[in-house]
């Protein structure tokens, strides 16, 4: 029989979905000797590898496992993580930021304050070209909602190109040609050592000066003094991060008061139980019948 073990700050909440889902066969346990599955949090898990038995399947609630790929961690289990659940959340976020700055609602907020009548003419996001810096499950559902405002779509991924709603595809070494005369540049790449710092000084240079860029990926990704300099020296127009190096950001980090710069802290894309528990669902019932879960994490790519 099938026994699950919940490794969550909203673990109740989770045994709450779960249960309502009435699947088969499945007996909860806090026993981390006695479980053949775990549904937890990357960190959590991590600390429980090693009183862990017999694991058969874990699956993270986050999509970011960087945590797991430690090679010094014990591999002998199926590792799955969450996609296809944050899509919608991100393009949310990241169009909410693109909305803000076309329709200059800062502007518009500040003249308010100052009791000036002002009438800042607005943009708009047709016509325009975002560049999605991978291209997964969230890239692709950014690349959706990019079309339904109008806009040209570019990706740089290593490999696939699977998404219609990308219009032109770009791959190593080609990242400069990718930036090249895009007008927001987003990143939504996992945290790998192909990843640390691609977005550099070269990169950031490449861009136009009108340029908004977008991290919701890892921070990693970004040479965070590089972008600093490109946003103290006008090389970029702005930039909105919800991911750094260092979380959280110390207080003494240049990123507080460098201008053109807005941040969020790591909250463009939470993971609410109930889109979890149906992947999970969705997942559980593929265990049970013996078959490929969806989602696998190849340890060697870390994602």
């Amino acid at each position: 029989m099938p026994t699950l073990l919940i490794l969550s700050s909203d673990a109740d909440e989770y045994t709450r979905l779960i249960e309502s889902a009435n699947l088969p066969n499945l007996k909860f346990t806090s026993d981390p000797k006695d479980c053949d599955i775990v549904l937890g949090e990357p960190r959590l898990i991590r600390n429980t590898l090693p009183l862990l038995s017999t694991p058969k399947w874990i699956q993270a609630i986050y999509a970011g496992v960087e945590s797991l790929m430690d090679s010094a961690l014990r591999r002998d289990y199926v590792l799955t993580n969450a996609r296809g659940v944050f899509g919608e959340l991100m393009s949310e976020y990241v169009f909410g930021y693109l909305l803000f700055h076309e329709k200059k609602i800062l502007e518009r907020i500040r003249a308010q304050e100052s009791k000036q009548w002002q009438r800042p003419q607005s943009g708009v996001l047709r016509g325009k070209t975002i560049g999605l810096l991978g291209v997964g499950s969230i890239g692709a559902y950014l690349a959706s909602t990019a079309k339904h405002f109008g806009m040209s779509v570019r990706g740089f991924t290593q490999e696939s190109e699977s998404f219609a709603d990308v219009d032109v595809y770009y791959h190593h070494p080609d990242i400069l040609k990718f930036v090249q005369g895009l007008d927001y540049l987003v990143t939504v790449l996992p945290r790998t050592k192909d990843t640390n710092k691609i977005v550099d000084a070269n990169l950031l240079n490449a861009l136009p000066s009108h340029a908004i860029f977008i991290n919701v990926g890892r921070g990693n990704a970004v040479d965070e003094p590089a972008l600093v300099v490109a946003l103290n020296e006008g090389k970029i127009a702005a930039a909105v991060l919800d991911v750094f190096a260092e979380e959280p950001l110390p207080q003494d980090h240049p990123f507080w008061t460098t201008p053109n710069l807005l941040m969020t802290f790591h909250t463009s894309a939470i993971s609410y139980p109930e889109n979890i528990t149906k992947l999970f669902v969705e997942n559980y019932h593929l265990y049970i019948e013996d078959k490929p879960l969806k989602y696998q994490v190849d340890f060697e790519k870390g994602y």
